[in-house]
């Protein structure tokens, strides 16, 4: 009689638990939104080709997304005079001297913030792939200025030379711009003045360019004052690292002297 007992008290149990089961099933499954079913059915007809041609980027660390599409274009055109590869520096250029840039066919390619070894990978596709005569490389403040990782002479140059590299191996001439004058970077100012780092790798950069024929475009003269900072009054706010629209009216003599001087 006792194990009958235990077995309907058992069987109640099992019959009480399976209720507050489903009941919770019940609370937690989805309810019915009439609104955003709606809106699901609405997504899954879309198809506007010039909005889903945008595709998400992920970690897309290089970049390459930021020109894909005026790449594209772009070798549907003739080959352009030059390309500028670089970093906010270029740019800017691009962007504050866009007429200059149209007129003397010149293309640029700069990102803002990017470090060398990010204009390596997608050197290929901003530089190679547009045919250009010439390709104009600058590229050192963000390495020096350790946006990414501590700063490694070694590691700059190697990327330089492999884009030197990639340029000659495709019949592009080249151009290699000294690193503008700097004495501090506003968003790293515990870095403190590192216009010796940058002396130094201008002084490696103008040795590789007489040692392997290419051009290099010295932008001191015109850009830094007696402490190696951009002169106050070239620089966007009297900052020290990016040049205003007066401080790329004097670049400009400059980069086109050394784009004919590499035969464009």
């Amino acid at each position: 009689m006792a194990d009958i007992m235990r077995r309907g008290l058992l069987g109640g149990a099992v019959i009480a638990v399976t209720a507050i089961a489903g009941r919770a099933a019940a609370q937690n499954a989805p309810q019915a939104n009439p609104d955003a079913e709606k809106l699901q059915q609405q997504l899954q007809a879309f198809d506007d080709p010039a909005v889903l041609m945008v595709q998400p980027i992920g970690q897309d660390w290089p970049n390459l997304h930021r020109y894909r599409i005026a790449n594209e274009d772009a070798v549907k055109s003739s080959p352009p005079r030059a390309v500028f590869m670089g970093d906010s520096i270029t740019d800017n250029w691009a962007g504050f001297n866009a007429d200059w840039f149209d007129q003397n066919n010149l293309i640029g390619r700069g990102i803002g913030g990017q470090t060398s070894s990010q204009m390596v990978v997608r050197f290929m596709a901003d530089v190679v792939a547009l045919k250009p005569k010439v390709v104009h490389i600058m590229a050192g403040t963000n390495d020096i200025a350790e946006n990414l990782d501590p700063y490694d002479v070694g590691d700059t140059t190697n990327n330089l030379v492999a884009m030197v590299n990639m340029a000659t191996a495709s019949g592009i001439k080249v151009v290699m711009a000294s690193v503008p004058p700097a004495t501090s970077f506003a968003w790293k100012p515990n870095l403190g003045n590192r216009v010796e780092m940058i002396r130094a790798l201008n002084t490696w950069i103008k040795g590789v360019c007489e040692a392997r024929g290419h051009v290099y475009a010295d932008y001191w003269p015109v850009l830094a004052n007696s402490e190696g900072g951009l002169k106050s009054e070239l620089g966007i706010n009297g900052e020290s690292v990016h040049p205003s629209k007066a401080g790329y009216d004097v670049m400009g003599p400059v980069a086109l002297a050394a784009v004919a001087a590499a035969g464009a």
